[in-house]
């Protein structure tokens, strides 16, 4: 029997907020640290067969903001590479468009404010064939973290080989 082992590298790229003022451009161009998104390492998806599908946790995922201030809104955005595996050829590949992300609600929060995510069920679950948004803060003032643990479901094509597949799944915060 063929068999496909998914593994996944998530990845982090700050980013800095929208500016209201110049004098906020200057602050976060001098303090990028001050809105932050942190992901696990890695995560291991496991095994399955082509012609399935499999899902599991990413872990969790964490917005800091530590600008304080009024309006200190966010928005957390996910994005994902292709799988492949070595050798090239499209039956050593699983095309982004075949991942499914779903963010949940938030599994922790501190600080003021309305946060919304991005798709709070399985049900809402978002194609990553495009970047999608994870989570967002609408609403609020000052400095605030949140936390969610996503969903990740990769549908394997029929066509795939049995191998290692790696990607990475990207998230940003601006």
């Amino acid at each position: 029997m063929l068999w496909t082992l998914v593994g996944v590298v998530a990845a982090v790229l700050p980013g800095a907020a929208a500016p209201v003022t110049n004098q906020d451009v200057t602050r976060i161009a001098r303090q990028p640290h001050l809105l932050t998104i942190t992901v696990p390492a890695a995560v291991n998806l496991g095994s399955t067969f082509p012609g399935s599908s499999i899902s599991r946790q990413l872990g969790e995922v964490r917005v800091s903001d530590k600008r304080g201030g009024q309006n200190t809104v966010w928005t957390a955005t996910v994005a994902a590479t292709d799988f492949t595996t070595p050798g090239g050829g499209p039956a050593r590949q699983i095309p982004r468009s075949r991942f499914s992300y779903w963010s949940g609600q938030a599994t922790t929060t501190a600080g003021s404010g309305t946060r919304v995510p991005g798709q709070a069920t399985s049900a809402q679950a978002q194609s990553l064939g495009g970047p999608r948004t994870a989570f967002s803060k609408t609403s609020g003032n000052g400095n605030n973290t949140t936390a969610w643990r996503p969903t990740l479901i990769v549908a394997v094509p029929t066509t795939a080989v049995g191998g290692a597949y790696t990607g990475t799944i990207t998230h940003s915060v601006a």
